[in-house]
């Protein structure tokens, strides 16, 4: 007589037996237009200000410091955490929907590809994908003219380290990252 805890465990394939679809070669233009479409519906649902007529001794809406905040981080706060958030996204421990205020159209493209590409890179891999243990070094702040920040930023990591580039731009009264690569 066999006690059932006594089986041999059931043999289990190395590979799932479904996988989560996903698209391998994503549409640029369609993606491009999906995110413009959402980024469009997003700033119609903001709270809008009447326009006013500007005096002669008014100072030009450009002129005027912004103020940090939760909605408008300073430079260097905000390349500290695009850099943390970029890499835990080509790890596939974070969406990328996560940043999409905060980067332009083309750098959401470009990141979705490099996703995508890293993606397949995993799905070979005997583990899944785990957050990344890091420490984020201090932003290195240039400003090659008005209203641009280029940023590097240091990501350590037990098994390496890598620099984020970054380049900011004012959008809209606040920062909008026009370019990142991960090194």
């Amino acid at each position: 007589m066999h006690h059932p805890a006594l089986a041999p465990a059931p043999v289990r394939p190395l590979v799932p037996a479904t996988r989560p679809t996903t698209r391998l070669r994503p549409s640029p233009v369609r993606d491009l237009r999906e995110v413009r479409e959402l980024r469009e519906a997003r700033e119609l649902r903001g709270p809008t200000a009447p326009r006013t007529a500007r005096t002669a001794d008014a100072p030009a809406l450009d002129a005027l410091a912004p103020i940090a905040d939760a909605a408008n981080p300073e430079p260097a706060t905000l390349c500290a955490n695009l850099a943390r958030c970029a890499v835990e996204i080509l790890a596939g421990a974070r969406p990328l929907d996560q940043i999409g205020r905060w980067v332009s159209d083309a750098v959401y493209v470009h990141l979705l590809r490099r996703t995508m590409i890293a993606a397949r890179a995993r799905a070979v891999a005997p583990e899944g994908a785990l957050r990344p243990r890091m420490r984020i070094g201090e932003p290195r702040l240039a400003r090659p003219s008005e209203g641009v920040v280029e940023a590097v930023v240091l990501v350590h990591q037990p098994g390496r380290s890598r620099a984020v580039a970054i380049r900011l731009e004012r959008h809209r009264e606040r920062w909008r990252a026009s370019a990142i690569n991960v090194l």
